[in-house]
């Protein structure tokens, strides 16, 4: 397997958060690059994007459980989110988080990419998306 490089990945920051259906059963998140570039992610749980819309809006009050774990644990061990990547994988989005500190550093693979996210919402980390999802 080739060794991603990081011209593939291009950053983006969170443009809309909403729900694609009126439920709000199904997250769907906008994702834009400078200076021009979008993409849409979607069929994720509207639970996750509304915790990514209190996230992207400032709101730290309360997190979800499975966030907090993670927060924990990174503080712990003197750690912060330096970012995340996203990237296709088969038919599905996957992410990487890469939290450093300290003097090491941690690389977490393979996640899904929407609660990777709302993780890098949290705490206000870079997102870098797969170039190849901006040219589709």
């Amino acid at each position: 397997m080739a060794e991603t490089k990081v011209t593939d990945f291009v950053a983006v920051k969170v443009a809309e958060v909403g729900f694609a259906d009126e439920d709000g059963l199904e997250g769907l998140v906008l994702l834009k690059a400078q200076p021009d570039g979008m993409f849409t992610m979607r069929a994720f749980s509207g639970e996750t994007a509304m915790h990514m819309s209190r996230f992207d809006k400032g709101d730290r009050s309360s997190i979800p459980s499975v966030y907090n774990m993670i927060e924990e644990f990174a503080e712990k061990e003197g750690l912060h989110l330096a970012g995340i990547e996203v990237y296709p994988s088969g038919s599905v989005l996957r992410s990487d988080l890469q939290f450093v500190g300290r003097g090491k550093e941690m690389l977490l693979r393979g996640y899904r990419a929407s609660d990777a996210i709302a993780i890098a919402l949290f705490y206000d980390a870079p997102i870098l998306l797969h170039r190849s999802l901006l040219e589709r």
